[in-house]
């Protein structure tokens, strides 16, 4: 079970890389700068019916990196 969640997560840390654009400096990041710059990071979850708020503290270091690539992983609206 721990090797799946493992090739899971590898495969979810994969593709937020390849999401990434290529300008940014973490387009060829390692998993471990990816997990410490992307992952850890504090933010407030809100659910409401049709969708999921996320608010980051106004010190965030990358906003437009995570907006970004919400944009990019999101299906196309019909």
């Amino acid at each position: 079970m721990r090797l799946v969640l493992h090739t899971a997560a590898c495969w979810l840390l994969l593709t937020v890389r390849d999401a990434i654009p290529s300008r940014q400096p973490l387009a060829i990041a390692q998993f471990t700068t990816l997990r410490m710059r992307l992952i850890k990071i504090a933010a407030r979850i809100t659910e409401i019916a049709t969708r999921v708020r996320i608010a980051f503290a106004a010190a965030c270091p990358e906003p437009d990196l995570f907006s970004g690539l919400v944009r990019s992983v999101l299906p196309a609206r019909p």
